[in-house]
């Protein structure tokens, strides 16, 4: 099954559940522009009422992934449009964290500025090993504002977020993967694939578990850990009332593969 808003992200659902959403400007170097992010939006928002969707791959046509923001689009901002876009516009890099499925980026070539951030948005990063990584917001004028300065700072530490970002000093796939924030580097012709894999292979998994998952590791990295295990307490009573536990200790026992309900 396909969906395409229009042609600036190509939308790909495989029958494993799991929707490709490819960003589509190889000509721009996949800068992003208003149409990109209004047509994100609207994604978004089909994957948020499709529940036969189980995991999300963000990925790249052409040889970058992106330049970030598309500096046309940048000259048509004002402090009166900021003003009034800029909830909008961390929203939707955030909003993949609001849903409970598993959201992977896959990074080839250029990931600056805008680009960053909206993997930064997402659960896991996967690298390719021509992956490479700057947000120069700061040698414009600005700093980052989609998540930039909050996220990598809790992804990979306050001093290596101040060197990426006061700095704006490049990070290669390799170094990516030392500071945290790539959780893998794979070849370049194998990073498709690879995310695609990990993406089936959790969309497998009883839809509630994967939830309470995500949800229990987030709040885990906002909150104490007494609120963390309180959370895994009312996670655990949940899990046990559901059908899909029962399925899937059925299922092992019979050796056969189990039919989750999300339930």
């Amino acid at each position: 099954m396909e969906f395409t808003i229009n042609s600036t992200i190509d939308v790909e659902v495989k029958r494993s559940g799991v929707a490709v959403l490819s960003l589509n400007r190889p000509d721009k170097w996949n800068a992003v522009n208003i149409d990109m992010l209004c047509n994100l939006e609207k994604i978004q928002d089909n994957i948020i009422t499709d529940k036969t969707i189980k995991a999300v791959v963000i990925n790249a046509n052409g040889i970058h992934f992106s330049v970030g923001m598309d500096l046309e689009t940048l000259k048509k901002f004002d402090y009166q449009y900021i003003l009034e876009k800029i909830a909008w516009l961390q929203y939707l890099y955030s909003r993949w964290q609001e849903m409970s499925i598993p959201v992977i980026a896959a990074v080839q070539g250029y990931c600056v500025g805008s680009g960053v951030e909206m993997i930064l948005g997402c659960d896991i990063r996967i690298a390719a090993d021509n992956a490479r990584f700057r947000l120069p917001e700061v040698s414009l004028g600005l700093a980052p504002d989609m998540g930039g300065t909050t996220r990598l700072t809790k992804l990979i530490g306050v001093g290596q977020a101040k060197r990426m970002i006061m700095g704006c000093e490049e990070v290669q796939a390799e170094e990516a993967y030392k500071i945290g924030l790539a959780e893998m580097v794979v070849k370049e012709e194998e990073l498709n694939a690879r995310a695609l894999n990990l993406a089936e292979k959790m969309a497998a998994y009883p839809p509630m578990a994967v939830s309470w998952a995500k949800k229990g590791i987030n709040l885990a990295q906002d909150n104490s850990t007494a609120a963390s295990l309180l959370f895994e307490q009312a996670q655990s009573v949940a899990c046990f009332g559901s059908e899909d536990l029962k399925e899937a200790i059925a299922a092992f026992i019979e050796k056969r593969k189990p039919k989750f309900i999300g339930g």
